[in-house]
């Protein structure tokens, strides 16, 4: 039923599903197959180390061989997931550097620096009332 479908609207357009098919089989045959990379895979870590602490830790799970294939593809996976947590912490940085103080859709609830300044001012006049009060003392004391 949904081959008909499709085959009633590439008919409808004009397409022929077979022979367009035909003409990228003759004209891509030599890359139907073929798996195309752009650059050389290198593994990400270092592969005899790797390798070495793989097997450590196969022997101790009761596996004695480890073939390449798993070197690069655990080096991969590393370079994959460091790849992912830098970029989170990009997106974090950048969060963290905007400022919303401008912005006018953003209210102040609070404004901690004022409210330290007021803070540091009572104890400033507090210190301030007691020395005067230590000074009264050793005056009436000195009379």
């Amino acid at each position: 039923r949904d081959d008909d479908d499709i085959n009633d609207v590439a008919s409808m357009a004009g397409v022929n599903i077979n022979e367009e098919s035909a003409r990228i089989m003759a004209t891509n045959s030599d890359l139907v197959g073929t798996q195309m990379q752009s650059c050389k895979d290198e593994p990400f870590l270092a592969a005899v180390p790797l390798h070495k602490r793989i097997l450590e830790t196969a022997k101790k799970l009761g596996i004695t061989d480890v073939p390449a294939e798993v070197v690069t593809f655990i080096s991969h996976a590393t370079q994959n997931r460091l790849r992912a947590v830098l970029e989170k912490v990009t997106v974090i940085t950048q969060h963290r550097m905007e400022s919303y103080k401008d912005d006018e859709w953003y209210e102040q609830a609070t404004d901690v620096r004022s409210q330290l300044k007021f803070f540091e001012q009572l104890e400033r006049l507090e210190k301030q009332r007691k020395d005067e009060q230590e000074r009264e003392i050793l005056l009436k004391a000195a009379k």
